[in-house]
This record gives structure tokens, C-alpha cells and sequence, in this order.
């Protein structure tokens, strides 16, 4: 076998709860078990692995690989392939499988007319406990809020979006308002407890996302992202693809598109040095993803909206170079939240 460039600059190998890392950096090992157990890669061809890149990991919990294949079919000129490759610590790896297949043949297959669609995905390889789907092309939505077009772009998030909550993708897994502050309020106490001269000040905004979540009334539910943002999706020209439904559940569909909102005024702020830079493009994806859902679902939209940023507070002390933002992330949920309950 000609040799296999292997790219694990984190030394992902050497984590012990996630064992089947050790097998799916074993270059034989992994080009033998994808003949075997990815019959929709290679059917009746060849393949050959030329490399293989650890391109993501969340120590004791997940990790994706990449995999770069070159696939030799009867008749057909030889094609490079690049999978990716997922796995989650006490996961098989079937469960995040069937999900996206799901919904891949709940109409987002790679040529589905309204161009949306979601990443094809290939098989299962269980002593990785892993799953695989294919590497789309493009840019992601992150990198093109910026520029020109955002704004029609956010309304075609939202046509996306929406199209997820009306497919009927079935789950047992359900995300409710107490769900979601209970989470809220477990990052924000670890916020007031790493800085104590900010304790009050948590005290009053954990009670602020309360009193507005309280004012969202009982909401029909339907299969949600539920970690929808913009590096969720990936523009290919016209085409766009939705990525990464490891949380996917019933839940309320104005979550994702608030969701999304809220990340879009922290990267304002982030890469801005303000909050509105983006104010256009997030008044187009909510006035879309309402037209599309209903009226009655905007002060829903807006509510989660102001979750997330409360919840970008805890985050921003996760990741050294976004803590000089938290200060200006709590003053503005303060902004937005504490005068609601006046």
C-alpha cells in the first residue's frame, strides 16, 4: 500500500473515551474497513486512502476526522472523494447516521430542486464508532454575512431552515423551554462563579431570561436544528447545505431561526466592534422565517434570540480570544433583557 499522509496534530489517539480513534488512524485498517462497510463509496471499484487529518476535537466527547479517498470504478475515470468522519464519546455512531439519512431522503438529497439539501451520508464503520458523509463544497455562511447579498442570503437560511421544521424527520428527543434555561441557568452560574464581582449582576440577568422566556406561550413543536447557526451552513453558489444535526429534536421551531439571529449579533460584535453591523441581514432572516411560519411566531424568535446572547456570555469565557468580549456581551443582554422587566 503506498503510503498514507496522517495529519493528528492534537494526538487524538490518546483518548480514552473515545476508543475507536486508534482504528480509524490505522491507515490499512481504515481503507480495508471502508471497502467493507461503505459499499456507496466504492460499489463495485477500488479505492485508495491517500490521507488522513484530524480536523476537529472536544476532548472526552467528539471528534471528526477527514478522509481523502481516490475512487476507481469500472468505466468511469477515477474521482477524489473526501468523507468526513464523526464520532461521540459513548455513541455507535447509528443514531447520527439514520438522522441525517433521515432527512436526506426527507427531500435535501445533493440535487433537490430548491437547492437546499444536507451532506450525502455513506455508512457506519462500528468499531470506529463513527459515521460518514461526504465533504460538500463552499463557503460558509459565517464567512459571507459580510458581504454583498447577505441580506438575500439570510432570507434563503430561513427558506432552509423552515424547510427542516416542515419535513416531519421523526425523533424521540424533546427540547422544551425548561430544557433550554436550565441549561442557560448551569452557564451562567459557572460565569458568576469564575467572576464573583459579576454575581449580581448574573442573578438579575438569569431572572430577566426567565420572566421574558415565561411570556412565550405553550408552542407546537416540530423537528428542529437546535444548534442552528451560520457556520451550520455551507453556500455552494446558489446551493445550500445544512450541517451537523447531532442535536436534533422536537422542539419550538422559532429556536432555531433565534438562534441564528443571536449568533449573527455576536459576530457583529466580535468581528464589528458593535452590535448592529448585521442588523439588516437579521431583520431579513426573522421577517422570512415569520412569513413563512406566522406572525405569532416573531416575539417567539425574538425571546430565543436574547437566550442565546445571554448564553454567548458563558461562552465567551470558553475561548481566550473572545473573553475581552464578555463584559460588552453582558452589557448588552442587560441592554436587551433587564429592560423588559421594568
Amino acid at each position: 500500500m503506498s503510503s498514507v499522509t496522517i495529519s493528528d496534530p492534537v494526538g487524538v489517539r490518546h483518548e480514552p473515551d473515545l476508543p475507536g480513534l486508534v482504528l480509524a488512524l490505522d491507515p490499512e485498517i481504515a481503507r480495508k474497513e471502508f471497502r467493507r462497510r461503505l459499499p456507496k463509496l466504492s460499489g463495485d471499484g477500488k479505492l485508495r486512502l491517500k490521507a488522513v487529518r484530524v480536523t476537529r476535537l472536544k476532548p472526552g466527547r467528539r471528534c471528526v476526522l477527514e478522509y481523502d479517498v481516490e475512487v476507481r470504478r469500472p468505466g468511469v475515470p477515477k474521482y477524489p472523494v473526501t468523507l468526513i468522519g464523526k464520532t461521540r464519546a459513548r455513541r455507535s455512531g447509528n443514531e447520527g447516521f439514520r438522522i441525517q439519512q433521515a432527512i436526506w431522503d426527507a427531500g435535501f438529497q445533493e440535487d433537490s430542486p430548491d437547492k437546499i439539501s444536507v451532506p450525502e451520508p455513506i455508512g457506519v464503520i462500528s468499531d470506529f464508532y463513527m459515521w460518514f458523509q461526504r465533504k460538500v463544497p463552499g463557503m460558509t455562511a459565517e464567512q459571507l454575512l459580510g458581504k454583498q447579498n447577505a441580506v438575500v442570503l439570510a432570507r434563503r437560511i430561513a427558506d432552509a431552515i423552515s424547510k427542516l421544521h416542515r419535513s416531519g424527520v421523526p425523533t424521540d428527543k424533546i427540547h422544551s423551554m425548561d430544557d433550554e434555561l436550565k441549561i442557560l441557568r448551569d452557564c451562567l452560574l459557572q460565569v458568576a462563579e469564575a467572576r464573583p464581582g459579576w454575581s449580581k449582576r448574573i442573578e438579575a440577568l438569569i431572572a430577566a431570561c426567565e420572566h421574558v422566556a415565561a411570556t412565550v406561550p405553550a408552542r407546537k413543536f416540530c423537528g428542529i436544528h437546535r444548534d442552528f447557526y451560520a457556520s451550520q451552513v455551507i453556500v455552494d453558489e446558489s446551493r445550500l447545505w445544512l450541517l451537523d444535526f447531532d442535536l436534533y429534536c422536537q422542539g419550538d421551531p422559532a429556536l432555531d431561526a433565534g438562534n441564528f439571529i443571536g449568533h449573527i449579533t455576536e459576530q457583529s460584535l466580535r468581528e464589528r466592534g458593535h452590535a448592529d453591523a448585521f442588523v439588516e441581514v437579521e431583520r431579513a432572516l426573522e421577517d422570512r422565517f415569520v412569513e413563512l411560519s406566522g406572525e405569532a411566531n416573531r416575539h417567539a424568535v425574538r425571546v430565543y434570540t436574547n437566550l442565546t446572547l445571554a448564553r454567548h456570555v458563558f461562552l465567551s469565557t470558553k475561548f481566550a480570544e473572545r473573553r475581552h468580549l464578555s463584559e460588552s456581551l453582558l452589557q448588552l443582554c442587560e441592554k436587551k433583557l433587564l429592560s423588559q422587566m421594568s
